[in-house]
């Protein structure tokens, strides 16, 4: 029995020791990061996007996955007016899609404010997977009836 106990003691250490390993991803807040519709994002975002992990972050309504960062996410950043990027819909929520730093790609709602933008490496994780992950959690933002023009459903 004592060994059983000391057993799960020590299995239960390493765990925790390995836990405490991974380090805080350090961001930057977007201005508008206090906004209470931000807080209602950032309670509801996945423990899993694609395959990858969260992890922690410094930053106020911010979310981060994978080790190394795979996915960023920041609630409060200013949203997007008229724009010729491509705009895709996924699960309700519109993103534009700004592919100019490929692999890496930059995914912001559109027509929901406060805005949240989505920067990830598209050689580690699938855009489509990692919006719908996101979009329960997104989908809470209030809408301002704006609508993309150059849509393609996800």
């Amino acid at each position: 029995m004592i060994r059983r106990v000391l057993a799960a003691a020590g299995v239960a250490l390493t765990a925790l020791t390995l836990a405490g390993c991974a380090t805080t991803v350090s961001l930057t807040p977007a201005d508008a990061a206090n906004d209470p519709a931000c807080a209602a994002v950032t309670v509801r975002l996945p423990d899993v996007v694609d395959g990858q992990q969260r992890r922690w972050t410094d930053a106020q309504a911010t979310g981060s996955w994978g080790d190394p960062t795979t996915v960023i996410l920041t609630c409060g950043v200013d949203a997007p007016g008229p724009s010729t990027l491509p705009c895709l819909t996924v699960d309700g929520v519109d993103w534009i899609i700004d592919d100019t730093e490929a692999p890496n790609y930059r995914f912001t709602t559109f027509g929901r404010e406060p805005a949240v933008e989505v920067y990830l490496d598209y050689d580690a994780v699938s855009g489509q997977e990692t919006l719908t992950a996101l979009a329960t959690a997104v989908g809470t933002l209030p809408v301002d009836g704006s609508v993309c023009t150059d849509r393609a459903t996800g």
